[in-house]
């Protein structure tokens, strides 16, 4: 009998922390193939040459099918207990952020920053996985269909984490959220717990991003250069730090040089304790903002660049 008790007590405490897991923030919005083949899209020039993006604005206003559908993929995953971020509200949120229009241009050397108009929404957004979704509605004879294919993404990384795609059955009458509806539930399980996965991992070993450590030119010294009370190159201090500071010391060197260090693979915690004891989120800019800190108290002071959400650029030698 008292092996029921605990063994149902043991259940029960599983079951309330297994509720309790923090799922992931997430974004759906339309593929990059979806908009620019339907003329939703806009260019822009990054360090000089020039891009095209979708435009999901223009998108959101002029497709309502798209609207429909995104809402109808929302309500999937609401009902299934995944926080989300509305695509539509978020660029609402970035074009009040226009203030800061210096978005693809430094304030103090005014060099060119490389944050597309779409890492701004990403930045904005602050969503961990984004949800890319085409579609398309075909006919066949008085009926109609949908060919789906949906792609869990890293909102760092840009990388896969998760994938369905499918089609649904013919109907006569339903409308394209209904059509969609029918089409992805029998894959959702599947896909949200890959995303589930990739989440569990990002709270256990860190969120993984990428930083590159560069020079200027005009400095005077370099990586090789001698800094500290032990007199260590700098090299050495810095990758130190990434030891001390990566969850389970995780990151990887992929290439470096007396002028450049390309770090790999960096995970960063999730969260951290500030000075008052209060949780706070940690990003890309708030972890090598802190090496920045660090080199600055050695007298090396740098400039920050970040290139989207998941990069961040270093480079010593002035601010």
């Amino acid at each position: 009998m008292k092996r029921i008790l605990l063994s149902s007590i043991f259940l029960l405490a599983a079951l309330v922390s297994f509720g309790q897991a923090k799922k992931p923030i997430i974004m759906i919005v339309p593929s990059d193939q979806y908009c620019i083949s339907r003329n939703y899209k806009m260019t822009f020039q990054n360090q000089g040459m020039t891009q095209t993006l979708p435009d999901y604005k223009t998108a959101l206003q002029t497709d309502p099918d798209l609207r429909m559908v995104i809402t109808k993929m929302g309500q999937i995953m609401a009902d299934r207990g995944f926080p989300l971020k509305d695509l539509e509200q978020e660029l609402k949120n970035l074009e009040q952020e226009r203030a800061e229009s210096s978005m693809l241009t430094s304030s103090s050397s005014g060099s060119e920053m490389s944050e597309s108009p779409i890492d701004a929404l990403k930045r904005v957004a602050k969503a961990d996985i984004i949800m890319d979704l085409d579609f398309e509605i075909k006919r066949q004879g008085p009926q109609k269909y949908i060919t789906f294919t949906l792609k869990g993404l890293d909102a760092y990384t840009a990388k896969q984490v998760s994938g369905a795609a499918g089609a649904g059955k013919p109907s006569t009458a339903a409308s394209p959220e209904l059509l969609l509806e029918e089409a992805v539930l029998s894959y959702m399980d599947g896909f949200n717990a890959g995303l589930q996965r990739h989440f569990d991992d990002m709270f256990a070993n860190g969120r993984e991003v990428k930083v590159q450590i560069k020079v200027w030119s005009n400095w005077g010294q370099n990586l090789e250069s001698e800094f500290g009370d032990d007199s260590k190159e700098l090299t050495t201090i810095i990758e130190d730090w990434f030891a001390d500071n990566c969850v389970n010391s995780r990151y990887n060197l992929s290439d470096a040089s007396e002028n450049f260090m390309k770090l790999e693979q960096v995970r960063i915690p999730t969260m951290r304790t500030d000075e008052k004891g209060r949780p706070r989120a940690v990003d890309t800019r708030s972890f090598i903002s802190d090496l920045r800190k660090y080199l600055n108290g050695m007298g090396v002071p740098s400039k920050l660049y970040l290139r989207g959400l998941g990069e961040a650029w270093l480079i010593l030698g002035e601010k």
